[in-house]
C-alpha cells in the first residue's frame, strides 16, 4: 500500500461550484475532487493542457453560532491545466476530465479552502 504524498489533503466532493474561464472558454461546472492545491473536474469543452485559466470556486462555509444558515466563499484563483483527456462514451466524446494546478492563491483562501476540506473529514 502506498503511502499519500501530496501536500494537502484531498476530497472527493461534488459540491463545490466553479467556473473556468480563458480567452473564449468560459464554463461552469462542479468539482469532481478538490484539494488547496488543485482541482479535478469535468468540462464540456476541450481545455488544452498547459493553459494559464482563471477559477473561481464557490465553496460552502461551516454554519457558524451567528449565522442562521451556511454561507459560501467566492475563491479567486490563478491555475494551469496539468491533465487534460476526453472521456468517451458510446463511441463519442461525452466530456473532458481536466486537472488543474492553483499556482496563484492567497494564504488566506488556502485556509478557506483547507478549512472546508478538513470539515469534510479529509484528513
Amino acid at each position: 500500500m502506498s503511502k499519500e504524498k501530496r501536500k494537502y489533503p484531498r476530497l472527493k466532493d461534488e459540491n463545490i461550484s466553479l467556473k473556468v474561464k480563458s480567452g473564449d472558454i468560459d464554463i461552469i461546472t462542479k468539482s469532481l475532487d478538490i484539494s488547496a492545491s488543485g482541482v479535478y473536474c469535468k468540462v464540456e469543452k476541450e481545455v488544452p493542457l498547459m493553459s494559464r485559466i482563471k477559477v473561481v470556486l464557490i465553496v460552502p462555509k461551516s454554519k457558524t453560532d451567528n449565522t442562521p444558515a451556511p454561507q459560501t466563499a467566492k475563491i479567486e484563483i490563478d491555475g494551469v491545466v496539468v491533465r487534460e483527456h476526453p472521456v468517451i462514451i458510446n463511441g463519442k466524446i461525452a466530456h473532458y476530465d481536466v486537472a488543474i494546478f492553483f499556482d496563484n492563491i492567497s494564504a488566506k483562501d488556502r485556509e478557506a479552502l483547507l478549512a472546508y476540506i478538513k470539515s469534510k473529514g479529509a484528513k
